[in-house]
């Protein structure tokens, strides 16, 4: 197919399928442009906010302009942390209108041999399977206890890595073997009266290279008084299908998630990362034009949770815990504040702790930067943000940066590195910042 062809094929399909009655309720107010990372980054540039934005997914669907590089370049740079919705006025769902103008792009342009390669890779053999991803990171437990990643270091073959990669290998949490990923058990009992049956969604990294953080999550659910279920075939959220235009694999990944949860007879499903959440929280959305998976969806997404969620309504807060004396700031993680309106749960959670000074972080809620792999494919925006970022983080003068999202906790912890301050500051999971509580109060007893 020629060029032309492509694009009239493009601004017909942006005709037909965009949603134009949400295109419409963008009343250009202007409410979004304070809360956009892209819009501020780059010189308060309108192309680059959400309603310059939707302005161009209008005047495709209309016919008055071509989607340009022009035009995919502000849709590719946008994050897609969805902080617009929260301020938006009309409720504009751009987070939606986004999606589907990736996903009409994704299947109209030309690609390139590697790009289809990768993509290929990427979205049909790796994410969808939990056991090659269970695969891949046993590979990474292997280089870095072999003596590999020393090696690497010390004959600076590092270095032949782009910088950002180079601090990203330095900042990655030990990863466990494939064998502890795979002997983890599916049924675990509450401790004590049992208030709540919930199945656990494990997630695809979360459950190999951030296991011992699904661990501590499960452990907070049982003594919160959970009987936890973790269903064997669940599979990856679908959240980097959705958000790189691969509409119909997030489908099919929604689909088996659904299967995989609705056997099970439970109060809630719980979620600890809010990127998943997000995503998980918007599959009625995706399912909306197959009735049937429609109700079937909007019963999964009745019963989802955040992990910080449950434990504040079982009164887990009421423990008090505490930890060494410090000082601890919280960074949103997007998602689980935009899209699961989760906010006030962690704040409550770490407002607990004794012995802590929590101290609110300026534009906590403000995006990190990380926004899946967008910090990889759009490495100079991501760390200008990061930049902006670590500057409040230095602000509160903490000793402790606290999130709820498997990427935000590596950017967090790649910010730290990039400042000089690792001897200084860390990053950590909520989870596992409560997990320490507790081992710390056992200790103190």
């Amino acid at each position: 197919m020629n060029k032309t062809l492509r694009i009239t094929e493009m601004m017909e399909r942006f005709a037909k399928e965009m949603d134009n009655d949400e295109l419409l309720n963008c009343m250009r107010c202007g409410f979004c442009l304070p809360s956009c990372p892209t819009y501020i980054e780059s010189d308060y540039k309108e192309t680059h906010s959400p309603r310059g934005r939707i302005a161009l997914m209008k005047a495709v669907s209309d016919g008055m302009i071509e989607p340009d590089q022009d035009v995919q370049r502000s849709l590719d740079l946008c994050l897609g942390c969805r902080a617009c919705e929260p301020v938006c006025p009309s409720g504009v769902k751009y987070g939606h209108l986004l999606e589907d103008a990736r996903y009409i792009i994704n299947q109209t342009k030309k690609k390139s041999f590697k790009e289809k390669t990768v993509r290929k890779f990427v979205f049909n053999e790796l994410f969808p399977h939990q056991e090659r991803i269970s695969q891949a990171t046993g590979l990474l437990h292997i280089y870095q206890k072999s003596g590999l990643q020393k090696l690497a270091r010390k004959t600076q073959l590092i270095n032949l890595l782009p910088e950002q990669l180079r601090t990203m290998e330095k900042v990655l949490p030990e990863v466990p073997t494939r064998k502890e990923i795979m002997k983890r058990p599916r049924h675990l009992h509450a401790v004590g009266y049992a208030k709540k049956r919930v199945a656990f969604f494990s997630g695809c990294l979360m459950d190999t290279m951030f296991l011992k953080t699904n661990q501590a999550t499960t452990e907070l659910l049982q003594l919160a008084g959970c009987e936890v279920i973790i269903p064997s075939t669940q599979v990856c959220c679908g959240a980097l299908h959705g958000h790189s235009g691969e509409k119909d694999g997030a489908k099919q990944l929604a689909k088996r998630n659904i299967e995989a949860f609705e056997k099970e007879n439970v109060d809630y499903i719980i979620t600890n990362a809010g990127g998943c959440g997000g995503f998980l929280i918007d599959y009625a959305h995706l399912l909306q034009d197959e009735e049937e998976w429609k109700k079937r969806a909007q019963s999964f997404v009745h019963k989802l949770k955040d992990i910080s969620s449950l434990l504040v309504e079982l009164d887990f807060h009421k423990k008090e815990l505490a930890l060494p004396p410090q000082m601890i700031t919280y960074q949103d993680s997007c998602h689980l504040r935009n899209v699961m309106n989760t906010h006030e749960e962690p704040r409550k959670l770490l407002r607990s702790l004794t012995n802590v000074s929590y101290i609110e972080m300026e534009n906590a809620e403000s995006c990190c930067g990380s926004a899946g792999i967008y910090n990889i494919l759009e490495s100079e925006m991501s760390m200008q943000i990061l930049d902006r970022k670590m500057s409040s983080v230095q602000k509160t003068h903490c000793q402790t940066v606290v999130t709820t999202n498997p990427g935000c906790l590596l950017q967090m912890k790649l910010g730290i590195e990039r400042e000089g301050l690792s001897d200084k500051i860390r990053a950590v999971h909520l989870v596992d910042l409560l997990k320490e509580a507790l081992e710390y109060k056992k200790h103190a007893l």
